[in-house]
């Protein structure tokens, strides 16, 4: 291991220890996770843990209702939306809507706020499960969930040491509608000594989610460099990032450009029209996603 290689890893080390105190899931995300990780888990188990909380039985109900999911009538009971979205979307909400307390603060700078950074994952990961839709892999709901985390390392450099966070924007510095004059992950590394990847994969694996959403957060700028048997999910969400992007949702200062790479269009099988289609699909679907979980 490189002295280089090192150094990164501690400073990583160090910002998860300091946030650790602030940046933990709710107990209650917790049994989720676990309880849908258990191939022994029922319906019923999952029903039980949730409705402990009336709050995030609410804000489930608010999702699972929403155009978004565009289920017939309402659902007005968690295990009816249980029988209608799975086990597996049920959880993503949970921890989704658990995440959304993370994501709380005033304006850092006059370009950056938290909620701005919160609109700009939640359109991500609506654009994430329309690609996955898309393509029929059976990966929307898991898309969902990893769409609204690629970025969880900016909040935890936020938690860590605003003030080098703020020192990073001020470098990056950007436009009126947030493209950067830039590289933000140059100026994370010059600053930090580490990027938002770097301290997104670590915060995955210390919260012990599956090795692919540490795969998405760590790589969602550089989906090519995964061996190929890992791509799909990190290549949704790189292609999703530039689409919520693209339509000037929320915090965009980590994309110099949000033109998709053709290898990774290739590696999803999508063509530039399907591109095109998808783009305006999120487009149309934007303002119910930036809400969702607000």
């Amino acid at each position: 291991m490189s002295a280089v290689t090192q150094d990164r890893e501690q400073v990583v080390a160090a910002a998860i220890r300091e946030i650790s105190h602030i940046a933990t899931l709710p107990e209650i995300t917790v049994k989720v996770v676990e309880l849908v990780e258990n191939p022994k888990s029922t319906a019923q188990d999952l029903h039980k843990v949730i409705s402990m909380d009336p709050a995030l039985c609410s804000r489930i109900l608010k999702v699972v209702n929403s155009s978004f999911y565009g289920l017939p009538g309402q659902i007005g009971s968690i295990n009816r939306a249980i029988v209608m979205l799975g086990l597996n979307a049920v959880k993503n909400i949970a921890i989704a809507a658990s995440l959304a307390k993370l994501f709380r603060g005033g304006d850092l700078t006059p370009t950056f706020s938290a909620r701005d950074l919160w609109t700009h994952c939640n359109t991500t990961a609506a654009a994430a499960k329309i690609i996955a839709n898309a393509m029929k892999l059976g990966l929307s709901d898991e898309a969902f969930l990893a769409g609204l985390i690629h970025d969880i390392g900016i909040m935890v450099e936020m938690q860590a040491d605003r003030n080098k966070l703020i020192e990073v924007l001020r470098r990056v510095g950007a436009d009126s509608k947030g493209v950067p004059a830039t590289d933000f992950m140059e100026a994370e590394l010059a600053i930090f000594g580490a990027t938002h990847e770097d301290f997104g994969a670590a915060l995955c694996e210390k919260w012990k989610f599956p090795k692919s959403f540490t795969m998405v957060t760590g790589f969602h700028h550089k989906p090519m460099q995964l061996p190929a048997e890992n791509r799909t999910l990190t290549a949704i969400i790189y292609v999703a990032d530039r689409l919520a992007a693209d339509i000037g949702a929320g915090f965009r200062q980590d994309l110099m450009s949000t033109e998709v790479s053709a290898e990774v269009l290739e590696t999803l099988k999508i063509s530039t029209e399907r591109l095109n289609e998808l783009r305006q699909q999120v487009a149309a679907q934007a303002k119910d996603a930036a809400n969702i979980l607000l």
